[in-house]
């Protein structure tokens, strides 16, 4: 890492202009810890930066910084660019609302906790700083949400539309919104094949191998999880909104504060569907427990069946199988056969009994 250190700095004092530089920076990170700073410009076009080893000022035109992952180097030198401190990953963690959403130094500072690895057994929340600080957007992650490639490829698509920081969050919000209501439709899209699997008629259900719900009951519980950490962020992301609306930079801006409208009452709507998400996940979990012990019932009360079939043959065959002397059937020549007719009769008066009475 010294080396490559070093040699970044000699690109940068022979070429400072180079594109080299920046190529070099780019591999750099790729090979390390994908620790990147990108850099979008107001025409939507993006680059990725390297650390100057004299720190001056950002181009004009750049109107995002994205901090993926970003080394403490990397924030040094953000810092004495933009001439204000950025919030640490402990920082970040803070989940009290005046380290979350805050203002200093003519800084917007905000945090909120979004979604990823969404598609996979395993979703998690990350917390990702949002700043707006003259006209730009600052951004610090140390995940990456499906939302943020998202938009930053449709940039280009804008058209120059995102010519101030308030505006390019308001998007970037805007599209974090659709990409947890397109999560929230793959739940309910996998709750409603669960459903499907789970509620079968009896002929079918009779089919399944063994513990087929209890499998199903961990499906459950992972949409559960998702659903959760859904909720927990639309929380978070309905804080941020909020505190955003208050800013007089927000409230200046026509555009930006219709689109922070816009995602307000995207976020209440999709707050109200993850509670019905919630609540069915919650029906069919209480519904798949409860088929589990009608199955169980159903067994236990096959033996007790059973048991009370073959109760009366066993009581013929403890009579017979007594050793008294004076036993006027031991010598008669159809004891045998009579006593094994007894037996059968006895065990077919209570099963025909029980299919009388509807109980099998």
């Amino acid at each position: 890492m010294c080396c490559i250190a070093a040699l970044q700095q000699l690109l940068w004092q022979s070429f400072p202009d180079y594109d080299c530089v920046r190529d070099f920076n780019r591999a750099a990170c790729h090979e390390g810890d994908q620790s990147l700073i990108r850099a979008y410009r107001k025409d939507g076009s993006a680059e990725v930066l390297g650390i100057q080893p004299a720190a001056g000022s950002f181009p004009e035109d750049i109107i995002w910084l994205d901090l993926i992952k970003p080394t403490r180097e990397e924030e040094h030198f953000v810092e004495a660019c933009l001439g204000i401190p950025l919030p640490t990953p402990e920082e970040l963690k803070d989940i009290e609302p005046s380290s979350r959403l805050y203002v200093e130094n003519d800084a917007i500072y905000m945090t909120a906790s979004l979604i990823y690895r969404a598609d996979s057994n395993h979703p998690l929340l990350t917390d990702v700083a949002f700043i707006l600080f003259r006209g730009r957007l600052i951004t610090i992650r140390y995940a990456e949400p499906k939302a943020f490639a998202l938009f930053s490829a449709s940039l280009l698509r804008l058209n120059g539309q995102c010519d101030t920081g308030a505006k390019l969050l308001g998007h970037l919000l805007e599209t974090i919104v659709d990409r947890t209501a397109e999560i929230l439709e793959m739940v309910a899209s996998r709750l409603d094949s669960l459903s499907i699997t789970i509620f079968v008629n009896r002929k079918a259900a009779k089919r399944r191998p063994p513990r087929f719900l209890e499998d199903k009951l961990i499906d459950i519980a992972s949409n559960h999880q998702l659903v959760s950490k859904l909720r927990d962020s639309l929380v978070s992301m309905s804080r941020l909104v909020t505190f955003l609306q208050s800013q007089p930079v927000v409230r200046h801006e026509e555009d930006a504060a219709e689109l922070c409208a816009i995602v307000a009452r995207d976020i209440q709507s999709l707050g109200e569907h993850t509670a019905f998400v919630g609540n069915n996940i919650t029906f069919m979990l209480d519904a798949s427990l409860g088929l589990i012990n009608v199955e169980q019932n159903a067994i236990i009360k096959i033996f007790s069946i059973a048991s009370v079939v073959f109760l009366p043959p066993t009581l013929v065959a403890s009579i017979y199988g007594m050793n008294f002397q004076f036993m006027p059937e031991l010598a008669w020549n159809f004891g045998y056969p009579m006593a094994l007719f007894a037996m059968l009769l006895s065990a077919i008066i209570p099963f025909l009994f029980f299919r009388w009475k509807g109980w099998l």
